[in-house]
């Protein structure tokens, strides 16, 4: 299941676009997260290519996520021979929970707490009480291990695009509205953005681990 050496992945920030790592990585530790997945359709992607080019037009830095989800855990870092406890500890808890629908169409801005990223989102507008169901089925599990649990009144979203540092003076205000314009006005935002969860996935270094809702 694991390769025999404790190293994770290196620390080259040349590799991950200039972000800087927030907490140091050490050998043995591993960089942890727990995330519902969003498998982007042809038709989200269409969404995309049409709100990217108008956010650039304030913030040309601005780039693409390569991968989308929505976020039930901060960053932690664990040892490498509690990835696999810690896996099982999540699956127990995560296969009572019903799958459930939600929706995410209200376009919001977010920092990292140390504003070092900006990230354009769309933010939960329904399902947000299952949300922090599943939270707090996480945050067990978090506590358990001596991990930080999620924020205090979270905002679920799915992030669209980042960039470096702390843009939210040229993309709140104007921006947003013309964004949100955008997306109010896409055909078939409202079937495309109502999303059914089946699955929270979690990833420890470079090892993936899924767990299906009931």
């Amino acid at each position: 299941m694991f390769p025999g050496t404790e190293e994770g992945p290196e620390d080259d920030s040349t590799k991950h676009g200039g972000r800087v790592r927030t907490f140091p990585h050490e050998r043995g530790n591993w960089a942890t997260h727990v995330y519902v997945p969003y498998e982007a359709k042809e038709e989200f992607l269409d969404l995309l290519d049409v709100l990217l080019p108008h956010a650039q037009t304030y913030v040309p830095r601005l780039v693409r996520m390569e991968a989308f989800h929505l976020s039930l855990s901060q960053s932690v870092v664990l040892r490498h021979h509690w990835i696999l406890p810690f896996v099982q500890a999540l699956k127990a808890r995560m296969a009572s929970f019903q799958r459930f629908f939600f929706t995410a169409n209200q376009v919001k801005i977010y920092t990292n707490q140390e504003k070092t990223r900006t990230f354009i989102g769309l933010e939960v507008t329904s399902g947000h009480a299952q949300f922090l169901d599943l939270v707090s089925e996480v945050d067990r599990v978090m506590e358990e291990f001596d991990l930080t649990t999620f924020y205090q009144d979270p905002s679920f979203h799915l992030s669209l695009a980042w960039c470096v540092g702390d843009a939210r003076l040229q993309l709140e205000g104007q921006c947003l509205q013309e964004l949100q314009a955008i997306v109010d006005g896409f055909e078939d935002a409202e079937v495309l953005l109502r999303v059914y969860i089946e699955q929270v996935r979690c990833k420890s270094g470079n090892k993936f681990f899924s767990m299906p809702l009931k």
